[in-house]
Parts: structure tokens; sequence; C-alpha cells
């Protein structure tokens, strides 16, 4: 152990990386990764899969090879959107949570099938230029030879583990003897490399329909669960057309449900109808009217989004013209409101960007949702399953009530810009619902008031959840103060607070690319 005190107790400031190619995320060694792959000919989609890859290993606490992915490309003039969360199991119907009031958080019956090991073989067939075994590498290294536990990572295994110890497969997994790594400890397992060596060499086949499913569906046989082989059989990436919304003269683009991002689409549709640049910037009345543009996004959210096979209204729908201006006439700059839902016409999580100099750029984002997930690690093997079946709901009749082989509203969201047709950005915000504030967050920053990537990253954010407004420690006292004067509930939170996301940003410029990381976590942006 490094005989250091691992706190951080002063303001620290990081500057952007300006460079023809760049990767940036949450953790620098799977940056390099993604880094290597742009050295060895490959361009952005494989930089992206290489560092999602290394990801699973390197920050176990945020994500692990049994999440979910979506992500947005732009390739060859136009954008791609590729939706690759799973589905609950079959035998998921209401009768199973009956007597529950909420979805289990924890354990088997928190687990959907993971879209994810599907997802980073159909972005490598559809745009990658490297083989698919060869992004594997930097993961495999890591996995079979360790890696120091960055004090981040330590410290949030850490708050984690002792909850889940109980969960089936994770003590042996994570919780090895009781303990968790310490800051600079060396990280090994073994057994998860040999589990990305399968996946390399099957394609992702050995996952659905091969050896490593089986292992999963025996487990989940043996210690409760429902997950089958049938389920995991069904799955496929799916491509999907990305919704967008205009923004002081920049264009947004989200992908469609069942995710949170039209949330942010619609909030950015009422504060462009608002004189956001005569508030000023980072003043009280800016705050104030993204909060309240948030909370009207949320409301409609958490009403009518689910699997788009069960929605009653049309996405087009809540993010029509007439629609949001009704919506944004609510926000009073007066005073704090309790938002209902509106009625529309009726019909722990990475994110990585990496860009190359011939144009392509890619946001991605993967999760195992809420940290380690599930706490369910299938032995021997490395995966740690997500669970994600808590964005379900039990309310009967809903469109986001759990039931067999649905999709549950979605959290991860990856976020793009283009302006008059021609890419801007790749970025996200990491963090549950922060996500969707997130980047509503970013975009006022960028259109309203022209600050640069690193600037709209480093600046305090808001988080607002069940009509609590929570403010970032270095947020000015004036803020805060309005704000209460307001009628806002407001807490502030404790300094190097995770709570409000880690973003990463990549900008395209005149001559390559403004890359921007966030302090927040171990964020580093690299390139050449």
């Amino acid at each position: 152990m490094l005989p250091f005190d691992w706190k951080f107790p002063y303001p620290s400031q990081k500057m952007p990386l300006l460079a023809a190619n760049a990767v940036s995320t949450s953790q620098p060694l799977a940056a390099q990764a993604g880094l290597r792959m742009l050295y060895d000919g490959g361009n952005a989609v494989d930089a992206a899969l290489a560092t999602a890859i290394a990801l699973t290993v390197l920050e176990p606490v945020m994500n692990g090879i049994g999440g979910d992915l979506f992500a947005i490309v732009w390739h060859e003039g136009r954008l791609h959107g590729i939706n690759s969360s799973g589905r609950s199991p079959a035998a998921w119907t209401l009768d199973r949570f009956r007597g529950r009031t909420t979805m289990p958080v924890t354990g088997w019956d928190a687990v959907t099938v993971p879209g994810q090991v599907a997802g980073w073989r159909a972005l490598s067939e559809r745009f990658g230029k490297l083989p698919f075994e060869r992004l594997f590498e930097p993961a495999l290294g890591y996995a079979r030879q360790g890696f120091q536990v960055t004090p981040q990572i330590a410290r949030l295994w850490e708050q984690q583990a002792p909850a889940l110890a109980g969960e089936p497969g994770f003590a042996q997994a994570f919780f090895r003897d009781g303990t968790t790594p310490r800051a600079g400890d060396r990280w090994r397992f073994p057994e998860q490399a040999d589990t990305l060596a399968d996946i390399a060499r099957t394609g992702g086949e050995s996952f659905y329909r091969g050896a490593l499913a089986q292992r999963i569906v025996d487990f989940a046989q043996q210690t409760g669960g429902a997950l089958a082989l049938a389920d995991l059989a069904a799955h496929e990436a799916q491509w999907v057309e990305p919704l967008s919304q205009d923004f002081r003269g920049y264009t947004v683009h989200e992908i469609p449900p069942s995710g949170q991002g039209i949330a942010a689409l619609a909030a950015l549709g009422m504060l462009d109808r608002l004189d956001l640049e005569g508030m000023g910037l980072d003043s009280p009345a800016m705050y104030h009217a993204m909060i309240e543009a948030m909370k009207l996004a949320f409301s409609d959210l958490h009403e009518h989004i689910a699997d788009p096979a069960a929605m009653r209204v049309a996405p087009a729908d809540l993010l029509a013209p007439d629609y949001l201006a009704r919506r944004a006439a609510l926000i009073d700059p007066a005073r704090a409101g309790a938002p209902a839902a509106g009625t529309p016409k009726l019909g722990g999580t990475v994110y990585l960007a990496a860009a190359d100099a011939d144009g392509t750029m890619v946001s991605f984002i993967q999760s195992n949702f809420q940290g380690f997930g599930s706490g369910v690690v299938v032995p021997g093997t490395g995966i740690s399953l997500h669970n994600r079946g808590i964005g379900f709901n039990l309310r009967p009749g809903h469109v986001n009530c759990v039931g067999p082989s649905k999709k549950p509203l979605h959290t991860i969201i990856p976020g793009f810009v283009t302006r008059d047709g021609q890419p801007v950005m790749a970025f996200g915000v990491m963090g549950g619902t922060m996500q969707a504030q997130g980047h509503v967050q970013m975009m006022v920053r960028l259109g309203a008031f022209g600050q640069n990537p690193q600037a709209m990253s480093d600046a305090p954010r808001f988080r607002v959840d069940d009509g609590m407004v929570r403010l970032e420690a270095h947020t000015p006292a004036a803020v805060v103060e309005q704000l209460r004067g307001l009628g806002h509930t407001v807490e502030v939170s404790e300094p190097q607070s995770l709570d409000f996301g880690s973003a990463q940003l990549i900008y395209r410029s005149d001559d390559g690319y403004i890359a921007a990381s966030d302090s927040r976590r171990d964020g580093q942006a690299v390139g050449y």
C-alpha cells in the first residue's frame, strides 16, 4: 500500500486536449487502450470499443461485461444510433413481484438480458477497421497481468462491496476475503480475461447462444433467477434513428425511447423559448430556468416513456413545438413549480467519446446501472450482471409496468450535436437521472453562453430528484440562497460528490478536436 493520504482537498483544474485524434473517458488506462487502436490503424469506433472493453476490467465499480450499451456514431456524412439494451426475462410477469411496491434493486430479480456484448459486435461489424479480437487485447492484458487501482475507484469499491456481499457470486469475485483493493493495489482477474477472450473469439455468440450463456443460465437456475437460454438467444442490437431538437442554432441528437434522452431534448426545447442570455451566465435565474424545465421534462418522462411497443404517446408529440411552448409557459421566473405530466397528442455508468482524423466521431455509453449492478456475478467468469430491471415500475396498466420480454425505461444516453448538418460534438454525462440534466446544462453553456468544452464540464451542476434540488459544493452562495428564496428545496452536496456525474466531451474544430474530461472522476483525454 502506498503511504499516502488519498484525500484531494484542493480544487483541481484540467486543461482540454487539442489533437487530430482523441479519446476521452473516465479512466486513464482505458483511454490509452483506445489510443492504441488509433495508432494501430483503427478508427474512432475501434478506439471507442477498445476503451469500453477495457473499462469493464479497469472500472468494475461502474460497469461490467453484463451491462447495456447505447451509442451515436457520425460516419461518412451521417448519424447512426444503436440501442443494445436488453429485455426482461419472459418469466417476469407482474405476479412474480406481487407484494412489492418497488422493483428489487439487487439480486436476480433486478437482472434483465445484458445487451452490451451484442452492441460491441454490431458496432465493430458495421464501422470498425480492425479485427474484433484485436479490440480486446488491452483489456486482456489488464485482467491477466493486473493494474493499480486508482484512489477514486478504491473508494467506490469500499463503499459498495459490503452491501453486495450476500448476492450470488459477488464475494468470491469482488470482495475476496471480505476486503476490497486499496488505492495503489494491483488487481488481477484472470477468469474475466478468459471470458473476454471467449467473447472475442466467438464474436459474442458464446455469451448469447454458447458456453457462456449456459453458465449464466445454470447459475440463475441454481440461485433463484428467471433468466433463460431463450431470453439470451433472442437478444439483438437495434439500429435506431436518433431524435433531435434545435437549440440556439445547434441540433442536439439523442437515442429514442426506451431511453431518457427525450427528456433532455424536451427541456432544451422549452429553454430555447426563454431569454437565457438576458438572465446571465451562472445567475440564479439561469439555474432556476434549467431546473424548472427539467422538472417538467421529467414529469412527462416518467408518465409516458417506456418500451416503445408499450407507449401510448409518440416521441414526436412530446417534442412538438406547440406542446413545448405550452410547457415552457409553465415556467414561472418568480417561484418553483410542482409540475404534473402534460397531455400531448396521444398516439454507477461509463461514458466515452472518440474521434479520428477522417471525421468519424463516437458518443458511447455502457453501464451496470448502479455501481456493480445487481451484485450477481457468474462464478469463474467475471460477468457482473446489471440491475437494469429497477427501471420498471409496479403500477398495473402503466406503460412502464414490468412485464415479460420488455425493455425498461433506461437512463444511459449518449449525446451528439450537429450544426447545419455537420458534426460538432460528441458528449455525455454519467450518473442515472443526472444524464439528461447534464446534457441540458452542457448545451445551455455551449449554445447560450459559448463556453468552451472544459469550462462546460467544470462548471457547478444541479441535480433534481423527487422535488429536491441538489447543488454541487462549488455553486456560488448567491445562487444557493436565491434558489431557496424562489421556493426550491435545496441541498448543497459535500465536496467531491460523484452524484453529479462525470462529463466527457469532444468538440470538432476547424483543424482537429478539443477534448475535455471531468475531474470529478479519473477522467482523461488522450490523443495525437
